[in-house]
């Protein structure tokens, strides 16, 4: 039958998951970076330093990401919380929830 090898075995590789490879592609003579200024005295490097291809959706998903941190999210953020902590003690008045165990007794 089984040993316990085999057993092991099949155990470890139920165990593993693959993780998917991120593959960014850019043909080698593709126009889709935005160079600047080509008479500009700077690095070669320095240029494409914040250049992103035009077909890296990664790349614009984070910036548009970053872009939208800002602090005109914190009162929907207090918003939210508000609601949540009203709901939960609408919730514990449903269950009938005694909250005098987290008063002091004396």
């Amino acid at each position: 039958m089984w040993n316990s090898k085999q057993s092991t075995v099949l155990k470890i590789s139920f165990n593993k998951i693959r993780k998917n490879t991120r593959y960014n592609y850019t043909p080698r003579y593709y126009k889709g970076k935005d160079t600047g200024n080509i008479y500009d005295f700077d690095s070669k490097f320095n240029k494409y330093k914040e250049a992103t291809n035009a077909i890296d959706f990664g790349s614009h998903w984070a910036q548009a990401r970053k872009d939208s941190r800002t602090r005109g999210n914190r009162s929907i953020n207090r918003r939210v919380i508000y609601i949540i902590i009203i709901l939960l003690f609408i919730c514990l008045w449903i269950l009938d929830f005694d909250l005098s165990i987290f008063s002091n007794p004396r």
